[in-house]
């Protein structure tokens, strides 16, 4: 018997022995298995169209803390999904709860009664509303175990509440957790440390080196040294300024200030050709009262 640690690890070790095999010629046969299969692939039906469901679906209800119940099994589901019956995909190895024909979770099967699978992002939009209950709450901790939430992760919630609070510090965690529905681990990782490089603790800013850190590879996590305007080639780059880092590289910055702002100063001027047209086409109000006296 072959000794594996996963389904996935013998299905690749029966990939390999089937390859192999193509090479071997059964007794009374002139040819190999593949030659002979070669011949007969043009003549094999085709596969069907509609997809195999492998697993056991059933149809459990979402309960008040968005979990539900299978083989007395409990896995998490979106928030949003509170009070709703779902589908679900019952495997050997994994549990797929759909809504309608999306995916809305994928978890590895438990087989230990009465345990938990719970993911964090399936609670940030309550989270969002209710920030004194991520500290203490099941989802982090298993967060923590698998890895998703890292220290990138724990330095700017630390930050962001030393500077913003307790309740605000833990929002804008939630805001930041909430890219990785668009961007990929990397990118929000390097978002994190480039804005914990220049002092912003804001998602806002994360979400901006994030996205730029898909574009520039070539710094360690979107930040360099000099964060100002950068000229490579044709193309000009923009990145969040330090004004500490820019104090402490160019000493006379510290005399002349911030950079100088050449931008032309806003005008309303266009608005002021509404007015006349405005006056021309209301009626005043002497008007009024003259036609009806």
């Amino acid at each position: 018997m072959p000794e594996v640690d996963s389904l996935d690890q013998l299905n690749e070790q029966i990939k390999t022995w089937e390859a192999d095999d193509e090479d071997r010629r059964i007794s009374g046969h002139l040819h190999t298995i593949r030659h002979d299969f070669t011949a007969e692939q043009p003549l094999l039906r085709l596969l069907p169209t509609e997809v195999f469901e492998p697993g056991l679906v059933l149809n459990p209800r979402v309960d008040r803390s968005s979990m539900i119940s299978v083989r007395m099994v409990k896995y998490s589901v979106p928030a949003h999904l509170i009070g709703r019956r779902v589908r679900v995909s019952l495997r050997a190895t994994e549990v797929i709860v759909f809504e309608g024909r999306a995916v809305v979770a994928v978890h590895s099967r438990c087989v230990t009664r009465g345990t938990s699978r719970v993911v964090l992002d399936h609670y940030l939009e309550v989270l969002r509303f209710k920030p004194g209950a991520l500290p203490g709450s099941t989802a982090l901790v298993q967060a923590r175990a698998a890895g998703v939430f890292t220290a990138a992760h724990e330095a700017f919630w630390a930050a962001s509440r030393k500077v913003n609070g307790d309740v605000d510090g833990t929002r804008e965690l939630v805001d930041v957790l909430l890219l990785h529905r668009s961007l990929t681990h990397e990118q929000v990782i390097a978002g994190i440390t480039a804005a914990l490089t220049v002092g912003a603790v804001s998602a806002d800013v994360v979400a901006v080196e994030a996205r730029r850190h898909t574009h520039d590879t070539t710094s360690v996590g979107g930040a360099i040294s000099d964060r100002h305007h950068v000229a490579r080639g044709d193309a000009r780059e923009q990145r969040v300024v330090s004004l500490t880092q820019r104090r402490l590289t160019d000493p006379a910055a510290v005399i002349a200030g911030p950079p100088t702002d050449t931008r032309p100063v806003p005008s309303v001027a266009a608005y002021d050709e509404l007015l006349p047209r405005r006056g021309a086409t209301t009626p005043r109000v002497d008007d009024v009262k003259a036609s009806t006296s």
